[in-house]
């Protein structure tokens, strides 16, 4: 078993970012803009978002936060994205899920300039991902396929089995693993909390990716020998022995797959830092026009 170190890779492709940024900075004297909205308190967003600043900051890109009570009117929030669309200085824009159930993250998600919208949650960056055209891809499962592709995993012709079918990782990451490209060209099973006698499925799997939310789902009878495990799972719990309170857990039981396993991800170590890296790769591209001119 070898890990897929999170940290290693995404340490090593934010030195690459902080290069192509100072570029841009010397070239038109402005550095790449991402402005983050944040709704409410919940302690989870409140975590992701400053993470996502914190290292907006070390490659050397300049970070807006908005923040907004959770009473915050669906319609002021929609008017906010509009003007974010409106101003040129910005090159990507997220608004921080989840919002409060007064919210349509839907409405939201859409109203967001699709040339901006480097989280790539919005319907035309997720049409354009399935053609195998230019676009935005939804930040998870973009890092995953940098840590795939660091690593030199070989995925044409290997059957991959996705567990978990959101629009923000499950399906996007079945259609990129299924795509003419590197990584790509696997063949791919999509299961969900529907599937009945998933482990047969999972058992089949070259590529695992599993991406459900409950702690410790895939357990070692349901992973053959030698498969490569991508934990997606981020399951937050009270905690007295950990200085912030609060345990981290994967979706897959680590202790007793990884044995199993030619390469696994930890949790935390793994998917969650990558997700990052897809974020500031789409904020970068934004910046240097690649996707829309």
């Amino acid at each position: 078993m070898q890990l897929l170190d999170g940290k290693y890779v995404s340490e090593k492709l934010k030195v690459e970012i902080a290069e192509e940024a100072a570029n841009i900075l010397a070239e038109t004297g402005r550095k790449p803009h991402l402005v983050a909205v944040l709704v409410g308190h919940d302690g989870g967003s409140e975590t992701y978002v400053a993470s996502k600043i914190k290292n907006c900051e070390a490659v050397g890109f300049k970070s807006t936060l908005v923040r907004y009570e959770g009473d915050v009117t669906e319609e002021e929030l929609l008017k906010k994205v509009e003007e974010l669309n409106a101003d040129a200085d910005i090159d990507g824009i997220i608004v921080q899920l989840p919002l409060p159930k007064h919210i349509d993250p839907e409405k939201v998600t859409e109203r967001i300039d699709y040339r901006k919208d480097v989280d790539g949650f919005h319907p035309v960056n997720l049409g354009r991902m399935q053609r195998n055209s230019p676009s935005f891809i939804p930040a998870t499962p973009y890092g995953i396929t940098l840590m795939l592709k660091e690593y030199g995993i070989e995925t044409a012709g290997k059957h991959c089995v996705v567990v978990g079918r959101s629009n923000i990782v499950g399906s996007p990451m079945s259609i990129l693993m299924a795509r003419n490209s590197n990584p790509g060209n696997c063949t791919v099973t999509l299961c969900h909390s529907r599937t009945p006698y998933i482990k047969n499925f999972t058992l089949e799997a070259d590529i695992l990716i599993v991406a459900i939310g409950k702690k410790n789902f895939i357990t070692s009878d349901m992973v053959k020998t030698g498969a490569v495990i991508i934990d997606v799972g981020m399951n937050r719990e009270l905690s007295t022995v950990t200085r912030s309170g609060f345990k981290l857990y994967g979706d897959v039981d680590f202790e007793n797959v990884a044995p199993k396993a030619s390469w696994i991800t930890p949790v935390p170590g793994g998917v969650g830092l990558m997700t990052i890296i897809g974020l500031l790769k789409n904020t970068l591209a934004s910046a240097k026009k690649e996707v829309y001119k």
